[in-house]
């Protein structure tokens, strides 16, 4: 059951004044009840045998008076120091883990308490502390990656300079300065990022276009479901399933593309025959540079960045990218999470 009214700054703040007003109120409606009501019967006519002096300021409206204002400042006082008080604290928070950013080699994470607005402030800022460290992460490995796979031609190339004169390796020499242009064409596009802006997409004519120009190169794809219009970056998402399709023909000869789509997210899940990948390399494959064993020659599946690329374009509409083998037989599954919201 939803609440009347929402854990709001504003619902908050609402609260606490409306609680002082009626506590003061009430307060003083006691207080000038007790210092300023005289229900003592009226005197019996005749001579008084006691005179009763007239009550002095101490105890007459004034003294009444000045007290209820006193406790009115006490309450709203009171009230507006607990109130600074919690809503002061979560800014407090974001504030000290702002100025500690980058200087952890994990994120700080704060506490998503207090109300909506400070509870959303502190899970955005908790989800770019982690984006940026994955990207600080990832850059780390890449750059480690690029100096190990590029030492292997280099190498080779300065073995067979020294040998062009004796045996005619001039075809060869040129075989792997075409290789280290492909991979460092490659490093620079994963280097690059997009510069697109969103706009709404139809996923649906989209996906029709790639498959059909890949089924007019004679490559077996085909196309389930439709999608409505998404927000969406054009050319990195067509980027991202062409990686996508063109790994799983490539691997398992066909490929099938389905679209699921819903209120929250939409999903793109591309099937394939393939052999599949072993669990444990699941989540490996994404590295930059990364291949399976059976791949690790210059004629099968690129330089390795393509997985990469794909879930580096699904991260920028705030998405995801997941691999896992089929169950019910041998096939590779790519699930395309693109939220709506």
């Amino acid at each position: 059951m939803k609440r009347l009214m929402r854990d709001t700054i504003f619902s908050r703040l609402f609260g606490l004044a409306m609680a002082a007003v009626v506590v003061s109120h009430i307060a003083t409606f006691i207080l000038m009840f007790v210092f300023l009501g005289d229900h003592r019967p009226p005197p019996p006519p005749g001579p008084h045998l006691h005179h009763h002096p007239e009550p002095g300021l101490l105890g007459g409206p004034l003294m009444g008076f000045t007290l209820s204002m006193l406790l009115q400042l006490l309450v709203l006082a009171i009230a507006a120091w607990i109130g600074s008080r919690s809503l002061a604290r979560p800014m407090q928070d974001l504030a000290a883990a702002a100025s500690t950013l980058g200087d952890a080699k994990k994120p700080t994470l704060i506490p998503e308490t207090g109300p909506e607005e400070a509870r959303q402030s502190a899970l955005v800022f908790n989800q770019m502390q982690q984006r940026l460290y994955q990207q600080m992460e990832e850059r780390e490995r890449f750059l480690v990656a690029v100096s190990h796979d590029l030492r292997t031609p280099l190498t080779r190339m300065k073995l067979r300079i020294a040998q062009i004169h004796e045996d005619g390796n001039g075809e060869k020499l040129l075989q792997d300065v075409e290789e280290m242009r492909l991979m460092l064409d490659a490093t620079l596009e994963y280097l690059r990022g997009s510069e697109e802006t969103l706009q709404m997409l139809d996923v649906s004519s989209l996906v029709a276009a790639i498959v059909d120009n890949m089924q007019d190169e004679g490559k077996a794809v085909s196309m389930q479901g439709t999608a409505n219009p998404l927000s969406a970056l054009p050319n990195e998402l067509r980027r991202c399933l062409c990686n996508l399709l063109e790994n799983a023909i490539f691997y398992g000869k066909s490929a099938d593309i389905c679209l699921q789509d819903s209120e929250t997210e939409l999903l793109i899940r591309i099937s394939d025959q393939g052999p599949g990948i072993p669990e444990q390399e699941l989540e490996n494959v994404f590295s930059p540079f990364v291949r399976l064993a059976t791949s690790r020659n210059k004629n099968s599946g690129g330089v390795g960045l393509g997985l990469s690329i794909a879930r580096e374009i699904a991260r920028r509409h705030r998405g995801s990218l997941i691999l896992s083998n089929r169950k019910e037989g041998t096939g590779l599954i790519a699930e395309l999470h693109l939220p709506r919201h």
